[in-house]
Order: C-alpha cells, then sequence, then structure tokens
C-alpha cells in the first residue's frame, strides 16, 4: 500500500466513524473495499471540505468530506450555530442578545427532507430557536420568513436549478439577505473546527470525542425550541408580494386577467404558491403543465432542471401552443427563478421564449414609468454582466441604476444602502433568470415576479398587445440592447495572459478601455474583465468558480435610425453581435495554453 493510499484510507476511516448516517459509512467502506482505490473516487471524496462559498454550500450528493451528505450538514450547521451564539453574545448593533431564531426550510430535491430534519435538530440542540417548513417550500418563502419574523438567520436546503445528484445550503442574515462577507467567512472558519458529526469513542485512555448534539425534532418542539411553521406564513407571503405588485402596478390601466397562461414548476415546489398567487390576483385561465406539477427531485421530464436550458420548456410551450395560451411562466425547482414565454399576435407565428435581459427591461420599464415611480427617489440595481438597457431607462426616468457583481448577495446588499440612502428600489435583477420586485423578499423571487409579469401582459392584452410589443416599443425608443453569452474552457492561466497582453482590438473594433474588477474599487475584487470597444459594445470575462470555463458576456447598442424597419436594426445588431463572438473566440484561442 502506498503512502498516499494509507493516508486516503486513514482519512476515509476517521470520517466513517464520525459520520451521522449508516447508509454513508457503509457507502465509504464498499469503496475501501476495493483492491485499487486509485479507480474509485474516494481521493475526490477526500479532496478537501465542500467549500462554503456562494451564501453556503453546493456539491453532488455522496459520502466523504467533499460532498453534500448528513454529516457536512451537520457540521456546518453547528459552525452557523456557533457564529450565531457568538453574535449574539456580543450584542448586535441595536444591542440585543436575544436567543437567535432561525428559519429553516427545504426544497423538494432527494434527501432534503433528512437534511432540513437534520439542521433544526442541531439548531435546536444548541439552544437557539427554530421555525422549521416540515413540507417543502419555495426559497423567496423562507427569505420572506426571515424579515417578516425578524429572524437571525435562514436556512434552505436546496440546489436550485442544478441536475438531480446535486443538493445544497443556503444561508440568510437577519436583513433577509443572503450572507456575504465576514459573516461567511467566520462560518467557514468555524466549519474547520467543527467536531464529528458523531461522538467518536477513542478508547479509555484516550477519553472521547464530543460530537455535535443533534436531539429528535419532535422533543425539541415539546420543550418549545421548535416550531412548526403553518400556513400563516405563506398567507403573510401572498399579501406582501400582492402589495408590492399593487403599490408598483399601473392602475391607471386596464387588465384582462382572462388571458390564457401556462405554469411549470418544472417538478419543483412553486405549484401551490404560484398558482395561489394567480388565483387571488384574479386570473382565471391557468394551466400547469400536468406531468410537471408535483414536486420530484428525480425530475424525470427533463435532462436538466434550469428553464435557461434548451428543451426545458418544451413541454410548457406545447401545452401553451395546444390551448392558445399568451404567455407561459416557469419557476426553476426552487422558484426564486422565472422564465417568460409569449405568443405573438397573431398566435400563428408561435411562442418565443424570452431572455432574462428582455423580462428584467421589461419589469423595470414597467416600474420606472409608473406615475407613482416617477413621485419617488427610485432606483434598480443590476449586475455588471445584465444588460446596459436599463441604465439607458432608468436615466432617462431620472432614477438611479446601479450595477453590482454577479450574484443576487451583492444585489441586496447594494439594494439595503440605496434604501438606508432614502432610494425606494424597485427591481434588482440580473441575466441569468433572477428578479427581486420590491423588497418584501431581500432574494431573487420567481413567484412575485411571475405575478408582475402577468399583470404587465394583462395590461397589455387589454390594449390588444403582447410583452413582445412592449420590447419592440423599448427598442424604438432606446435603441436595440443585443446580449448573448458563451462559454469556453478556462486554462489556468487565461486570466492573467488577458491582464498582461489584452487585446488592443477585439475583430474590427479597438479596445478604448478595460475594467479589472480584481483590482477593487466601488465593487468588491472579483475576478473579472471588462473590454469596453470603440462603438460601444462591452465584453465580460468571468471564470466559474465551479467548472472548469470561463464564461464571456457580449452587450451591444445598436440605435434604431429614422423609418429604419425595428427587424432590420436587430439583424444588423445581432450581426454584429456574432463577428465579435467570433473575434473573442480568436482572441482566447490565442492566449498562451488557450482558452
Amino acid at each position: 500500500m502506498t503512502t498516499a493510499d494509507a493516508d486516503l484510507r486513514r482519512r476515509a476511516e476517521e470520517w466513517i466513524a464520525g459520520d451521522v448516517d449508516p447508509a454513508a459509512q457503509d457507502e465509504l467502506r464498499a469503496l475501501l473495499a476495493q483492491p485499487d482505490l486509485a479507480a474509485t473516487d474516494l481521493a475526490d471524496r477526500f479532496a478537501g471540505a465542500l467549500a462554503f462559498g456562494t451564501a453556503g454550500l453546493r456539491g453532488v450528493m455522496g459520502a466523504g468530506s467533499n460532498r453534500m451528505n448528513r454529516a457536512v450538514v451537520v457540521r456546518t450547521t453547528w459552525a452557523l450555530a456557533e457564529t450565531l451564539r457568538e453574535s449574539a453574545a456580543q450584542g448586535s448593533p441595536s444591542g440585543t442578545r436575544a436567543v437567535p431564531h432561525v428559519i429553516v426550510g427545504a426544497d423538494a430535491r432527494r434527501n432534503s427532507d433528512v437534511f432540513v430534519e437534520d439542521v433544526a435538530a442541531v439548531l435546536g440542540g444548541a439552544g437557539l430557536r427554530v421555525t422549521l417548513f416540515r413540507e417543502p417550500v419555495p426559497t423567496p418563502l423562507v427569505a420572506f420568513a426571515v424579515k417578516h419574523l425578524g429572524a437571525a438567520a435562514g436556512v434552505v436546503v436546496t440546489a436550485s436549478h442544478n441536475p438531480p445528484e446535486y443538493n445544497g445550503y443556503k444561508v440568510y442574515g437577519d436583513d433577509g439577505a443572503q450572507i456575504a462577507p465576514p459573516f461567511d467567512e467566520r462560518i467557514a472558519r468555524a466549519i474547520d473546527r467543527a467536531p464529528p458529526a458523531r461522538a467518536i469513542t477513542r478508547g479509555v485512555t484516550q477519553g472521547v470525542t464530543q460530537g455535535i448534539p443533534r436531539p429528535l425534532v419532535d422533543a425539541l418542539r415539546d420543550a418549545g425550541r421548535v416550531a412548526v411553521a403553518g400556513d400563516d406564513l405563506a398567507t403573510a407571503y401572498v399579501a406582501a408580494i400582492r402589495a408590492t405588485s399593487d403599490r408598483l402596478a399601473r392602475r391607471d390601466r386596464p387588465q384582462d386577467r382572462t388571458i390564457p397562461i401556462v405554469y411549470t414548476p418544472l417538478h419543483g415546489v412553486g405549484h401551490r404558491l404560484m398558482s395561489r398567487v394567480l388565483r387571488e390576483a384574479g386570473f382565471t385561465a391557468v394551466t400547469t403543465v400536468p406531468e410537471q406539477e408535483k414536486p420530484d427531485g428525480a425530475f424525470p421530464t427533463v435532462a436538466f432542471p434550469n428553464p435557461e436550458e434548451p428543451g426545458t420548456m418544451d413541454r410548457a410551450l406545447a401545452l401553451a401552443a395546444s390551448v392558445g395560451a399568451r404567455l407561459v411562466l416557469a419557476n426553476d425547482p426552487d422558484a426564486d427563478r422565472l422564465a417568460v414565454a409569449v405568443a405573438s399576435l397573431p398566435p400563428e407565428k408561435g411562442l418565443r421564449v424570452l431572455t432574462g435581459n428582455e423580462v428584467g427591461i421589461l419589469l423595470g420599464h414597467a416600474l420606472l414609468s409608473d406615475a407613482g415611480a416617477r413621485a419617488t427617489k427610485s432606483a434598480v440595481v443590476t449586475s455588471i454582466v445584465s444588460s446596459p438597457c436599463l441604465k439607458a431607462i432608468a436615466a432617462d426616468f431620472g432614477a438611479r441604476c446601479e450595477e453590482t457583481l454577479t450574484g443576487f448577495k451583492w444585489i441586496e446588499r447594494r439594494t439595503i444602502e440605496l434604501e438606508r440612502e432614502g432610494y425606494d428600489v424597485l427591481l434588482g435583477y440580473e441575466e441569468a433568470l433572477g428578479y427581486c420586485v420590491g423588497n418584501a423578499v431581500r432574494d431573487k423571487d420567481g413567484i412575485a415576479a411571475g405575478l408582475i409579469v402577468a399583470e404587465l401582459a394583462a395590461s397589455l392584452a387589454a390594449e390588444g398587445k403582447t410583452l413582445l410589443d412592449a420590447l419592440d416599443a423599448i427598442a424604438e425608443r432606446w435603441g436595440v440592447f443585443a446580449s448573448r453569452q458563451m462559454s469556453v474552457p478556462k486554462s489556468p492561466t487565461m486570466m492573467r495572459a488577458l491582464r498582461s497582453s489584452p487585446p488592443k482590438r477585439i475583430g474590427a473594433e479597438p479596445v478604448v478601455a478595460i475594467t479589472d474588477y480584481l483590482a477593487g474599487g466601488p465593487l468588491p475584487p472579483s475576478d473579472a474583465l471588462a473590454f469596453h470597444l470603440a462603438l460601444g459594445a462591452r465584453i465580460v470575462v468571468r471564470p466559474s468558480g465551479t467548472e472548469p470555463k470561463a464564461k464571456v458576456y457580449f452587450d451591444l447598442r445598436a440605435p434604431v435610425a429614422t423609418a429604419e424597419p425595428l427587424m432590420a436594426a436587430r439583424a444588423h445588431a445581432n450581426g454584429r453581435l456574432a463577428e465579435l463572438m467570433q473575434a473573442m473566440k480568436d482572441v482566447l484561442a490565442s492566449l498562451p495554453g488557450g482558452a
């Protein structure tokens, strides 16, 4: 046996001894029984610990420190409890020292029900108060409950739109937003010093390594440490997003709420609340894709439960075509994202799936152009890779538009800062189908966004128009904003090479400025570069933190000349965009080591 094999075996056996899950223990023992450990994935399972990153954890389920499993959940929750207790002992900025209260919920993925019980058990066992959603719920409902109940934190067991083999662990802070530095860094450090998930007996002379207390949840309920959430929280959530809709929607215009709508939760947890919200708002012709209505963590009818992926919305589009639906709404499995498709008029032209940028532009324009919104000190927040179109619209309406790093933890942090400055932040959005309307929920919310999109479509339908007509009107006033992204293989030297030898031209266009987000400035440092071209186009390159690829985002604006057909302007913009994409591929391929 090699030294490496011996070390790997030792780490695996220690993990087995401290694991709380007999099935996971057996899984590792079966791998250890193999004659050649190098032929197994055991080394990868123990290649460090699953990183506590973007607001929490996300990874493939399986046994081992580098997988998503009960032992990892228990140790992470212990670290969260320690961090919250430390904060309570130090006193919050408001001076309160109450026992921390945590909201806990989960989606319907495989093992989510087990993980969420472990979370509640560890928090309750640590002396914290817990409000537990025992039934699967959308992520936005948990985020809402944190803010609504004034809790110290929230935990959602979810992997959002990842494939079926994934699960995750998302944490909210006491402001209801995803945690950000330094709070996430404190939790990560606490994980490093967490004891084994269960007690390990070392022998009479060596004593016992203390494991993590994990009482039965029912016993914690009897002791008053865990309360099971009732329907009152869902009712309050529905009322809050309807109040946001009532405040922001244009009530001076008639609405046709009889428009046929098709909805799909993609086997996720959005159906109950989305259907309720639309029904209570007066929409009378909503049809849910029947084979995707019930939660199912296997996602049997889709290859990838992400509505951005080609083919994922095919069943919804087919049903919409068969029933003559004018609008299609789709949530991802935890209902924090929203995808939209629209039927053209006449309907024989079929349905078109809108991009995330198009939905964000429609929402932003509708909210900014509202008469009530113009009377306020208004703002919108987008990410550095979202379309610049909303910034142009906001400027014309006298509103503020801020850009943040990608991710809603940054969008909502900036939103909170702007609110402290007296701004009414109408919308936060990023191009990856994430939208936050108002501030009832401090995260992306596919259910609230779905209601606003439906109401906008109903207003346009009363005028004999569709969301596509609204996009045309926006393009005619502010120009055609064309956006696209591509993924390329990432080499270890790609970003360094782009910084040391940046291109002077991309295709036929000179590079006139470069923004290096790693240098910091008004935004936290991030490994991303933006190339600004002579004719106004922008190209952003950002390596993925979890996959061996980089994402490249392209944005440009093409003005619509007087009497120029809009179709011709769009064709020109898309042609120029295609040329830039090919030119950027050539730039990346020419780097040392390639892209």
